[in-house]
């Protein structure tokens, strides 16, 4: 978190440096300070800057993936003149530890259509997710651990 701080405030003198301060100019300052930031990353403790904001791009694109998709589905269930849906709750056998983690995982499952978030186990071991079409709720579950929860553990370990 601190690479990223110093990172805006990089971007922040570049835009008071060229004394231009469009969205374009201060987009650049912060690519310019990331390239900057990864290639002397190991004197300020940065280990892997670049390689984790990548990973971020990567969870956000992912997310806007299967929000688009599920959301596609959900429609085309809704749309169906016969709703053939079994709604159910499963639990997710959680890998992610962290607070910050499993709430992240939490609501991008709530965001996207179709899920819920119902619970976390006191234990934090273990996630409840209500599901609009819960036919195959391993096949759900593979889902989410190869997707959302794989590219969290990736961004932010």
């Amino acid at each position: 978190m601190i690479a990223l701080l110093i990172n805006l405030l990089l971007a922040l003198a570049w835009a008071a440096i060229t004394g231009s301060s469009t969205p374009d100019n201060l987009l650049f300052g912060f690519v310019l300070a990331t390239l900057c930031l990864s290639v002397i990353r190991r004197s300020y403790g940065g280990k892997g800057y670049l390689r984790r904001s990548w990973a971020i791009v990567h969870l956000a694109l992912l997310f806007l993936k299967e929000l688009a998709i599920s959301a596609l589905k959900v429609a085309i269930a809704v749309l169906r003149p016969k709703m053939r849906l079994q709604p159910g709750i499963f639990a997710f056998t959680l890998t992610v530890d962290r607070d910050f983690e499993i709430t992240l995982l939490a609501n991008m499952i709530t965001l996207t259509p179709g899920t819920l978030s119902v619970d976390v186990s006191d234990d934090r071991k273990t996630l409840y997710v209500h599901a609009l079409d819960c036919a195959d709720p391993e096949a759900t579950r593979r889902d989410i651990a190869n997707g959302f929860e794989r590219r969290i553990m990736e961004a932010f370990r």
